[in-house]
């Protein structure tokens, strides 16, 4: 198996009731009947009933009986002093985790069964632990690979962003300036007010196609990062190139086909408010059969965005095609749709924070800079922005979106790192991949690589 992003090749996703049955399989106890015990040999003691008793369990002894001179169940203690020939040894004090003291770092009251209060220790070589994942450590992961690999995934957003913010700046700069002026002049003829139009939205277009590009591109590069800083493998920016620029089509075509999707769903979700409308006029039923058409819309692209989120890093991670991604995204979030929109929405929350708190100290600037302009700017008759203002916004723009854009990217791929250590043990393959040796899941003995 190699290192590369294509590490994570499918595995099966048993069902719930497969699980269940296989953990209750496991804990079952057996009906096989008990062995007879052994005659004993020559120049041997016969074995005690006490020691009939203590091997003896559950159902299996339900009439058993203390022998005389036996403590009653509960107040056994280890044996202490040399035995005596013939004797077995004492059994060896138990280990951690079972009253001993907690290993360092875990505190807190006995929890996990076996374990201390919080997760069992297991092996980190990257970013994260290889173990299911708490929503900390998944954002945790994302802004840590930020910090442990800048100038690969700084230098990515920041190249994306200057693109993307350069293309919009010379929209509004130039041909929202003249259109606008032209669209304010009353005088203007039909044919000049077309032309206009026609020149802002080729503007838009092009800055959506650039905008769709860079985030293609980024998402395809940043994914590829994160899923080395899971490894604790150092990329450069040139390698995560070579590794996910064969996908970058199929990525394109992905994004095209989600936004299909959503655009699907919109339409007939108010199409029958809007025919009932045009038809009958824009009354009571028809404007309540609108918005409810608009409201089950809206559930519906939220639902599907959620369900297909994690489609993005299964195609860029397993080489997959369109089709096959999505349908992996919808059975690695089928049973934890709720998990997974709660963290995405917190991701996002957390971003656009990060966004506004970089670009709200350039706005005030970029008013200050020119008060008596943009004091008319706001005012009827609006004239656009001078370069100035939007030169010093563009510069908080793509501060924010260089900040934002590799968290988001990382939360989507951990968050699909987390989906399949749950459903396919996928940390046994992250660490052989890491190169971990005498990896147990769960439970990793010795430091922990990457800490």
């Amino acid at each position: 198996m190699s290192d590369t992003p294509g590490w994570a090749s499918p595995g099966p996703d048993p069902s719930s009731e497969e699980r269940q049955t296989g953990a209750a399989g496991a804990a079952a106890p057996t009906d096989r009947p008990a062995p007879a015990a052994p005659a004993a040999q020559p120049g041997q003691a016969p074995e005690s009933p006490g020691a009939k008793i203590q091997d003896a369990t559950g159902p299996q002894a339900p009439e058993a009986k203390w022998a005389e001179g036996q403590p009653p169940s509960g107040q056994w203690s280890a044996p202490t002093g040399t035995p005596a020939p013939g004797q077995a040894p004492p059994p060896p004090p138990p280990g951690a985790g079972w009253g001993g003291q907690p290993p360092a770092g875990w505190g807190g009251p006995p929890a996990w069964g076996n374990g201390w209060g919080g997760p069992p220790p297991a092996a980190k070589p990257g970013v994260i632990p290889l173990r299911p994942l708490s929503i900390g450590e998944i954002l945790d992961g994302a802004i840590s690979t930020m910090r442990a690999y800048w100038r690969t995934v700084l230098g990515i957003s920041l190249t994306v962003a200057v693109l993307t913010e350069l293309c919009a700046l010379l929209l509004q700069g130039v041909l929202l300036k003249d259109t606008t002026s032209t669209l304010s002049d009353p005088d203007v003829t039909p044919t000049e007010a077309l032309r206009s139009l026609g020149s802002i939205t080729g503007g838009a277009l092009l800055v959506g196609v650039v905008s769709v590009v860079g985030t293609i591109v980024a998402t395809a590069l940043l994914t590829t990062v994160t899923s080395r800083a899971v490894l604790g493998k150092p990329i450069s920016i040139g390698e995560a190139w070579r590794e996910s620029r064969g996908q970058l089509l199929k990525l394109l075509g992905l994004l095209m086909l989600l936004a299909l999707i959503t655009g699907g769903v919109l339409v007939v979700g108010t199409l029958p408010g809007l025919v009932l409308g045009l038809v009958a006029g824009f009354d009571a039923p028809a404007v309540v059969l609108l918005v409810l058409g608009i409201l089950a819309a809206v559930v519906g692209v939220i639902w599907l965005t959620v369900r297909f989120s994690l489609a993005s890093p299964a195609l860029m991670l397993e080489r997959q095609g369109v089709r096959k991604s999505l349908s992996r995204s919808a059975k690695l979030v089928q049973g934890s749709w709720w998990r997974v929109a709660g963290v995405q929405f917190l991701a996002g929350l957390i971003a656009n924070m990060v966004s506004w708190i970089a670009v709200i100290p350039f706005t005030v600037i970029a008013f200050a800079v020119n008060g008596e302009k943009m004091t008319a700017l706001m005012g009827a008759g609006a004239q656009p922005a001078g370069w100035s203002f939007l030169l010093i916004t563009g510069i908080g723009s793509v501060i924010g979106a260089t900040l934002t854009m590799p968290v988001k990217a990382g939360v989507t791929v951990l968050l699909y790192i987390d989906q399949r250590i749950r459903r396919e043990a996928l940390d046994l393959e992250l660490a052989r991949a890491a190169g971990v040796q005498g990896y147990t899941p769960g439970v990793t003995p010795g430091p922990v690589p990457g800490s």
